[in-house]
């Protein structure tokens, strides 16, 4: 019976139930140990909406898929298997929880003779959350085979799959379908057009339809201001951000953290001030989210003691919290202080390290040239957490060991990593092969990187400088004709801003 029920054998389940000698027996092979479920006193004996009442009670004891299963059994075996609110609860629970399983929802779905809108609606709303959210269409399409209703939850789910496909066309088509049915006004339907433009990063589309909606609620200034930040548009989204807050929308904890992205991604750390002072104005400083950004916007601004100072009166944290400060710290240099944070974490137990926090650690080690930390951390990642390196970690590794000159060392590392290597982490180390002047394996490495991508400028113009500093001006000319030939050019040079502002501000730019 329990290897039926795992392998969806509800028929077979069914039918060995109905030949056990008695109920209780039955009951018995069917919790899996699980007495968290008290599925003895749902009786047939009972009338059918006494059934349905101790069935729908039982739903928000259920804390995994093999508690589902067990009462899924018992909503077959007392006659409920076509009642649409209890097979409602069933599918919501698979499709979306984070616990669920969409193929168990799909088998669900299948045995229901006349699913209604809230089940087709369900089902899509669970497709577009899986690795294959085209599968949603397939839905779509039978719906209107079936000729059931469309409605602002179906256009809802289709549009944000759209846009999460990055597919234009079929955003457009399912936006001509939008019209055709005058949902076009509707403010959920509204929010997730504004919202799949943005994501095609066609952001005069998204704009207008947020100005056509007569009145903005928090959602949709939200929306369009990601939006903004999405497209790189940062200092759009802060205008929009005040327009809102002059407009008397009351923000929320969304809307300061994606408007403080935009402070940080600008460097703009006056405006991220201002931002903080809307902050505290609203309430809404105790929000670890906001809290987290905040944390982020002064780091990435270059005020890393006011950082540290809101991480240190946070009074809740996340793991994101420790994160952001570790990365925060180790970013302006301060190793030793992220390894500080990173042992109290481990040691008090403040959270359970992720990669990212991971990343941070080695981010520190390799910013304060610490090689055996970086050795030692690396190591523990695997062995403690059971964490398995990604392209990133092997990066930040490589970089700590080019820094200290042990190129030979971050060879071998990248030849023995079980992932490809990226042109990323190859470039990473035939930077540090031109800073040791190991022109050997510079010109190994520089063979990898051409594998992978053979027409960016800074290869050629690396390793072409290190030939010119070790006098072989015949290899030089070679690497510079090679690079005229293919037609490989250097970018433009980039700019950037200082800010300060002792009396008034002043500007800086350096080419």
């Amino acid at each position: 019976m329990r290897v039926w029920i795992r392998g969806r054998r509800l028929e077979r389940v069914m039918s060995l139930f109905n030949q056990c000698e008695s109920m209780k027996h039955s009951l018995v092979s069917l919790r899996f140990s699980f007495s968290k479920l008290n599925l003895s006193t749902l009786s047939q004996k009972e009338s059918f909406d006494s059934r349905e009442e101790s069935v729908m009670s039982l739903f928000n004891q259920c804390e995994s898929m093999k508690h589902l299963e067990q009462l899924h059994a018992h909503v077959i075996q007392t006659g409920l298997d076509q009642n649409l609110f209890v097979m409602g609860k069933i599918i919501v629970f698979c499709a979306v929880s984070e616990i669920g399983s969409m193929d168990y929802a799909l088998s669900v779905f299948g045995e229901i003779e006349n699913p209604d809108g809230f089940l087709w609606n369900t089902m899509i709303r669970g497709l577009g959350r899986t690795r294959q959210p085209e599968k949603a269409f397939e839905f779509y399409k039978e719906m209107q085979v079936k000729r059931e209703v469309l409605d602002n939850f179906t256009y809802s789910f289709l549009v944000k799959v759209c846009g999460q496909l990055g597919s234009v066309l079929l955003g457009k088509q399912i936006h001509c379908s939008v019209l055709k049915h005058g949902l076009e006004e509707h403010v959920f339907v509204r929010n997730t057009l504004v919202h799949m433009y943005g994501m095609f990063k066609d952001i005069k589309t998204a704009t207008h339809l947020f100005e056509e909606m007569p009145s903005s609620y928090v959602v949709a200034w939200n929306t369009i201001i990601d939006c903004n930040v999405y497209c790189g548009r940062y200092k759009e989204a802060i205008e929009l951000f005040f327009r809102m807050w002059q407009s008397g929308v009351r923000p929320d904890d969304g809307t300061f953290v994606v408007t403080l992205s935009a402070c940080a991604a600008l460097g703009e750390l006056d405006i991220g001030k201002r931002v903080h002072s809307c902050i505290d104005h609203t309430g809404l400083g105790n929000v670890v989210s906001v809290c987290n950004s905040l944390i982020d916007m002064y780091a990435k601004c270059g005020f890393v003691e006011a950082a540290y100072e809101i991480f240190n009166k946070t009074k809740v944290r996340n793991i994101v919290s420790w994160n952001t400060m570790i990365q925060a710290l180790a970013m302006h240099g301060h190793g030793d202080e992220a390894l500080e944070l990173f042992s109290k974490i481990a040691e008090e137990k403040l959270a359970t390290p992720d990669e990212v926090t991971f990343l941070g650690v080695l981010s520190a080690c390799s910013h304060g040239g610490m090689v055996e930390e970086g050795r030692r951390y690396f190591y523990v990642m695997r062995r403690d957490y059971n964490i398995q390196p990604t392209i990133k970690h092997y990066g930040s590794m490589v970089d700590i060991l080019g820094r200290a000159g042990l190129v030979e060392e971050a060879y071998q590392l990248i030849k023995s990593m079980p992932i490809e290597c990226n042109s990323i982490v190859w470039r990473t180390l035939l930077a540090a092969c031109r800073v040791h002047g190991n022109l050997e394996l510079a010109e190994r490495v520089r063979r990898h990187v051409s594998e992978l991508e053979p027409d960016h400028s800074s290869d050629y113009v690396l390793l072409a400088n290190m030939y010119a500093s070790s006098g072989q001006w015949n290899k030089m000319a070679r690497e510079r004709k090679s690079m005229h030939i293919r037609g490989v050019r250097k970018p433009k040079p980039g700019n950037s801003h200082i800010g300060f502002q002792p009396s008034h501000e002043v500007r800086f730019r350096l080419n």
